[in-house]
Parts: C-alpha cells; structure tokens; sequence
C-alpha cells in the first residue's frame, strides 16, 4: 500500500487526508506539535490516519502533501524531505492572508518560491484550485461522466505523472500543465482557479494562456 504523508491538519490538510484514506492510501498526519497533540483531531476528523511527528510521518511517504499555512512553510524542516515528491497545495493570496515580502517582491509564482526551500525535493503544484470541500464532494470514479480535473505542474515530470496517478485515484481526471512556472495559471484570481473543468475544458484552457506563463 502506497503511503501519503500530510503535513498540516487544517481544513486543507485534513480533507486531503480523507481522501487519500478513501483512495486506499496509508496516510500518516502531522501538525506543528508532537503525534499526541494531534491524536484526539486525527481520530476524530481523519479516521484511519496516523498522527506522527513530521520525520516519522514522511519517513517512508511515496508522497508529501505540504498543506501549511503558506506564512508557515519555512517551519519545514526541508531536510526531511530530501529527494523526496511534494505537493505544494499552498496559495499566496494577499487580500485574505495579507502580503508577504517574499511572494510580493518575486517575480515567481508562489510554487517557485517554495521549491527554493524544499531545494532537495521533487516539488509539484496540484490540488490549490480546488475547495477542500469540493475535493471530497466531487470526487467520482474514472469514465463517469462529468468527471472534473486537476492540473499538475512540476519541473520534474516523472514526480508530475507519480502524482496524477494520485490524482486520479482521488477521483479526479488529471492534466498535466508543464513546468512549475505554469503553476502561475493555477493560482487565485485565473480562470482555472475560479473555475471547474473535464479534462479536455481544462487541457485547452491551459493551452489558452499566455506564453510567458504557460
């Protein structure tokens, strides 16, 4: 059985982890503390996780899903995550979460910018334009019709397809986007972001874009 490791248990995080319990994962959670601050929140809304430590949790994780507080990434140890395939589920969005210098002052999407700290990783952006909510009520099997999709972008390709295999497992189609830099497409205030699309909606709408992004 293929081991997911979440990391935060926030809304976000803790949907996530539903989901991929659903898929037929094993999931293993952390928060900011130690396993037992988190044992009675994981029992409760994430039956069936495992709360651990974070270097326990991505000790043997196939993927890493980061789901932090976006102000709270760098609070990551990366060398944990050494070599390993994370998700960045995480969005800058001044107007909610106030500016941060570092997003602010860079020309670089957000994903960019967080892959810089998790430098020894196989980072991928995937899962930030869609509602946590929406990630457990949409979900449907492969074929039925009016399955929604995902995009993914990650400078590593062979992680990017690792995790539409995931993706898809979650009960959503997958579309492959490009390098991380086409992550800015997927970011709040795009069309992709603010809306849902199949598969081949989704694969023209990235292809609609402009050069300089995508």
């Amino acid at each position: 059985m293929a081991t997911i490791a979440v990391i935060g248990v926030g809304r976000v995080g803790s949907a996530v982890a539903r989901t991929a319990l659903k898929a037929g994962y094993d999931v293993h959670v952390s928060g900011s503390g130690t396993a037992d601050d988190i044992a009675l929140l994981a029992e409760i809304i994430m039956p069936g996780a495992r709360p651990m430590g974070t270097a326990d949790a991505v000790l043997d994780a196939d993927i890493v899903i980061v789901a932090v507080p976006l102000n709270k990434y760098t609070s990551v140890d990366p060398s944990l995550l050494e070599g390993k395939v994370v998700i960045d589920v995480m969005n800058y969005w001044a107007p909610i979460d106030g500016e941060i210098s570092e997003f602010e002052q860079d020309a670089a999407t957000s994903s960019e910018v967080v892959s810089r700290h998790f430098a020894g990783s196989r980072v991928v952006k995937t899962l930030n334009h869609i509602g946590y909510h929406d990630l457990e009520e949409h979900a449907i099997a492969a074929g039925a019709p009016g399955r929604r999709a995902l995009a993914v972008a990650s400078d590593d390709e062979p992680a990017a397809r690792l995790v539409m295999e995931m993706i898809d497992r979650f009960g959503f189609d997958a579309a492959y986007a490009g390098p991380l830099r086409t992550g800015r497409v997927l970011q709040p205030g795009t069309e992709i972001f603010n809306g849902a699309f199949s598969k081949a909606e989704l694969e023209h709408e990235l292809t609609l874009q402009p050069a300089s992004q995508a």
